[in-house]
């Protein structure tokens, strides 16, 4: 009895994971096919031991390579090809870049320099951050500008109740600040790109930015308001920093002129494209950049004492994620959860934006939003088109729904790396991104019916 009692509160969290997997499994079967139930089921279990911490985040992070094959979902040769894609070698330069950031120790002076131009405030520092990486994320990916601001936001404060907050503030402004440009996200992309090919009115990129900054300034201002909630001023403490004037070290220089080259590169990528029809590989750029910080010239990492600090759990989240969005695909569930949302269309047109808004925005946490906004646009242009509505209205909703991904590590690169650090927890992040979603929702949605409809 004494063993059973042992064995049971040793696995309690696993079995409370395996419970809630077989729940789902037999709730779906309602309304999906069995295999795609049984993905259901293995998603609800994985998302409950990342969320209760049965398993550590790496273990869980490879179980979809035993489970998806094993439950008849997904070959094996097509899961583990998820955990070498040229996305991960993105990751791990861009994880090198902020380690060789850190042992330089610019991240302090670029630090000290934010402090300097905001409120020596929790809201002004929090602000100071999210406004830093919300402008560089219009600009550069989302995943760029996280793994340069967050070694900043972790050295700001050694507060643990505030650092989770500034960490999640960075994470959550780098989603939001790629709505601002068309350029931003890949899903404003795919419904410029939808646009044009079907002969569509193409918005102008500055109409663009007109209509997405005043909704990206109030989910900044709304997300900050979240995150300080419940904070307590006697946890507002920041690391002591040295004086910006101090010369710069020679690793410094060199690592400034480094960053500077990859910030030219990457913004300079979309005109290349456009004007002379050269486009850059950025994930294989930002590799290429990593191992450069190697060189005996250079030598500002060294591979025994630096590769190390790679968070390779988040490489394998990183690997999770892509095997859970390419299942979604391959079973035929991305498009059955498209197909549910279409059903509803008797539905008033306020309502049935609503729903897609909602639908999206949920859908997003576990399926990647490329793929999710590849399937969702070219379903709801047919649609609005058939019942009356401005698709392009609907099809908006859609493209800046998909960037709304607070909720969960496995939704986005910046949660994920947010996350690697060690000083953010999946509950933290669940209880606050669900909040956040719920607002953005209603945000979006409100914009869509006043403010947009001004410009189309």
């Amino acid at each position: 009895m004494v063993v059973v009692k042992s064995f049971l509160q040793s696995y309690k969290l696993i079995i409370i994971a395996l419970v809630v997997g077989v729940c789902f499994y037999f709730l779906s079967l309602n309304v999906f096919n069995p295999v795609q139930s049984r993905l259901v089921g293995v998603i609800a279990f994985l998302v409950t031991l990342w969320t209760n911490n049965g398993l550590h985040m790496g273990v869980v992070s490879m179980l979809p390579i035993l489970l998806f094959p094993l439950f008849g979902l997904v070959e094996s040769k097509d899961v583990v090809v998820n955990y070498s894609k040229t996305t991960i070698f993105l990751f791990i330069g861009g994880f090198l870049l902020a380690i060789a950031t850190e042992k330089a120790q610019l991240h302090i002076r670029l630090a000290t320099k934010l402090l300097s131009i905001f409120p020596n405030t929790p809201r002004g520092v929090l602000l100071s951050l999210m406004v830093t990486a919300g402008v560089l994320s219009s600009i550069l990916s989302d995943t760029t500008t996280a793994l340069l601001i967050i070694p900043i936001a972790s050295f700001l404060t050694q507060n643990i109740n505030f650092k989770f907050r500034l960490l999640l503030g960075v994470a959550y402004a780098s989603l939001i600040g790629g709505i601002i440009t068309p350029v931003g996200t890949p899903p404003n992309l795919i419904l410029m790109d939808f646009l044009e090919t079907n002969g569509l009115e193409m918005i102008p990129f500055a109409t663009w930015i007109m209509m997405m900054l005043p909704l990206a300034i109030v989910m900044m201002v709304v997300a900050s308001e979240i995150l300080l909630y419940g904070f307590e001023k006697k946890d507002f403490q920041l690391t002591v920093v040295n004086d910006t004037k101090s010369p710069l070290s020679r690793d410094e220089k060199k690592l400034i002129a480094i960053l500077i080259s990859l910030a030219v590169i990457l913004a300079g990528n979309p005109i290349l494209k456009h004007f002379f029809g050269v486009m850059i590989n950025e994930k294989l750029t930002l590799l290429a950049f990593g191992l450069f910080l190697f060189l005996p010239k250079v030598k500002l990492l060294e591979w025994k004492e630096d590769f190390k600090k790679i968070p390779f759990a988040i490489i394998f989240l990183f690997g999770a994620g892509f095997s859970i969005a390419m299942a979604f695909q391959k079973t035929g569930l991305a498009v059955e959860v498209a197909n549910i949302l279409v059903s509803f269309s008797y539905l008033p047109p306020v309502v049935l934006m609503l729903m897609i808004g909602a639908g999206v925005v949920f859908a997003t946490e576990l399926t990647s939003n490329t793929a999710l906004t590849s399937i969702m646009i070219p379903i709801i242009y047919p649609f609005a088109l058939q019942s009356g509505l401005d698709p392009t209205l609907f099809m908006l909703i859609v493209a800046i729904s998909a960037s709304y991904a607070f909720m969960l590590p496995i939704a986005t690169a910046p949660n994920a790396i947010a996350m690697s650090t060690g000083d953010v927890t999946t509950t933290q992040m669940i209880k606050r991104g669900f909040f956040l979603n719920i607002v953005g929702i209603a945000v979006t949605f409100t914009v869509a019916l006043t403010y947009w409809r001004l410009f189309l």
